[in-house]
């Protein structure tokens, strides 16, 4: 599978797994935009993908609609549409619920959702005229399954699931697919912060959280790489016709089954 000619705006593509996926379309032969809160990270990221010819560097705040508008509208003029979103950026926040506080629960969810809401939204203008595009939102096993002091995160990932079947509903007409991926705990930097804040959480060693939270359910007890989301991305973006949309794709060593 190629991606000769396509566009795709990638956001949270500086570091981890956007930045994978990013690299990994442009190893396909697409152009990527890399939105990123952090412009100097973003334009680092660009030039390390090969410069302006193949990434353009957009700072953005993905529950700001004027930010959002603004970027996708300079994506689509510098390198002419958009054919692919990967709404990636996401923040992790864990507190047992007595005790999150309102201002981070509404954080979380605004930067989840509100960013995956306002990037299609800005996107699909690009796409339906086309008559063509590909959505792919990037869940998490937390988008079927929970997990203690996770509250917010669970509940935006379960959203995010929603979101894309919706969106291949109404993209369908317009030839517009839509998927989630689904990875298992990623080795990023984000799921190396979590490690010691919930061994402080449960009252447990940082090796017990690893071991029996989470990697206890895997199959191998193996953490899911960023090039393994970045695999699944490129199929969804890549892939010829609309019998794949609407479609969750778990990678995650078998921690959920569908």
């Amino acid at each position: 599978m190629d991606l000769k000619g396509k566009i795709a705006f990638v956001t949270g593509a500086a570091s981890g797994i956007g930045h994978a996926i990013a690299k990994r379309y442009v190893e396909a032969g697409g152009r990527v935009v890399i939105a990123d809160l952090n412009l100097d990270a973003a334009k680092a990221a660009a030039t390390e993908l090969g410069g302006e010819k193949v990434a353009f560097a957009v700072a953005m705040d993905v529950s700001n609609e004027d930010q959002v508008n603004a970027g996708v509208d300079l994506a689509a003029k510098t390198f002419g549409t958009i054919d692919i979103l990967v709404s990636n950026a996401g923040i992790q926040i864990v507190h047992p619920i007595e005790e999150f506080p309102f201002a981070q629960w509404k954080k979380l969810l605004a930067i989840h959702l509100d960013g995956a809401f306002l990037t299609t939204k800005a996107c699909v203008k690009y796409m339906y005229p086309q008559k063509s595009g590909a959505l792919i939102y990037m869940g998490s096993v937390h988008s079927h399954e929970a997990s203690p002091l996770k509250s917010a995160y669970v509940t935006a990932k379960h959203g995010l699931l929603g979101l894309a079947r919706t969106m291949a509903k109404e993209g369908a007409k317009h030839n517009v697919r839509a998927n989630i991926i689904c990875p298992g705990f990623v080795l990023t930097p984000l799921v190396e912060k979590q490690i010691p804040e919930q061994a402080q959480e449960l009252g447990i060693s940082e090796e017990r959280v690893v071991k029996e939270i989470m990697l206890g359910e895997t199959v191998d007890k193996q953490f899911t790489m960023v090039s393994d989301v970045a695999d699944v991305a490129l199929m969804l973006a890549a892939f010829k016709t609309n019998a794949l949309t609407g479609e969750s794709i778990i990678v995650s060593h078998g921690w959920h089954m569908n």
